[in-house]
């Protein structure tokens, strides 16, 4: 009887042993040990002062202010009480998330995921009830295979001992792109396409929530699923984010 064959290693898996062997950086591709070295890190993941909600870059001035914000949030404060956002998305950030996003690079996700849990235990912030993914619709997934969001969420989750069930959060239906949209026009885009699970709402009501996404560009997604929560009951929402897009004029 001929042997059977072994089954092949889980994605996930897989990247956690390729995390362990030497290879190339993915930035720079010098001989490391780790996805991305040392000396990448040191350059391109230095600590960036930001607005308390919404995680854009300050100036440096305000650096030690209590709950420091941009003026568009004093202007119009979001539904949000905290924003953290480990990294600009800009070189090579952005190159590796969208390797991560689209072409299913889960080698990345370690990576990305300690960024993100480095700048959570700077800004010492307070642990939410839930740890929930944005959801994507049903044609995204087939689109991508997976949501990049979900599986973050979830690795986080294990790391810092939260509650993560993505299944709380629905979207209701598929919309474009937010890509080269306007502020108002993404704000628009995503009205009103997210809704908490009906017959899991009671286990929201009265808790804090974190949202956790891959990128935040003008905020508009987190900020409609934020006011969503909030009125079904979720007494206050966070956002955490890998990355940040850069606001006209940042350098």
């Amino acid at each position: 009887m001929p042997a059977r064959p072994l089954p092949a290693p889980k994605p996930a898996l897989t990247g956690l042993v390729l995390l362990r062997c030497a290879g190339q950086c993915a930035v720079c591709r010098s001989w490391s040990h780790q996805t991305i070295c040392a000396s990448c890190l040191a350059l391109y993941a230095r600590p960036q002062p930001r607005c308390w909600t919404c995680a854009a870059r300050l100036p440096v001035e305000l650096i030690g202010r209590p709950r420091p914000q941009c003026g568009r949030c004093l202007r119009e404060p979001p539904p949000l009480d905290r924003a953290i956002a480990a990294l600009d998305y800009r070189f090579p950030w952005d190159g590796l998330l969208q390797r991560y996003k689209y072409h299913q690079a889960l080698d990345l996700r370690e990576s990305l995921l300690e960024r993100l849990n480095t700048a959570l235990t700077a800004a010492d912030v307070d642990a939410p009830d839930w740890l929930l993914p944005v959801p994507v619709s049903a044609q995204r997934l087939r689109e991508r295979g997976y949501n990049q969001a979900h599986e973050l969420a979830r690795a986080l989750a294990r790391r810092r001992g939260l509650r993560c069930e993505p299944e709380l959060l629905l979207r209701l239906r598929h919309n474009p792109p937010q890509a080269g949209l306007k502020r108002e026009e993404r704000a628009a885009n995503v009205r009103g396409i997210f809704a908490v699970e009906p017959l899991q709402a009671a286990r929201l009501r009265g808790s804090s929530v974190a949202l956790l996404d891959d990128v935040m560009t003008s905020g508009a997604t987190l900020f409609e699923l934020a006011g969503m929560l909030l009125n079904t009951g979720v007494m206050s929402v966070q956002a955490w984010v890998i990355a940040r897009t850069p606001e006209p004029g940042d350098e």
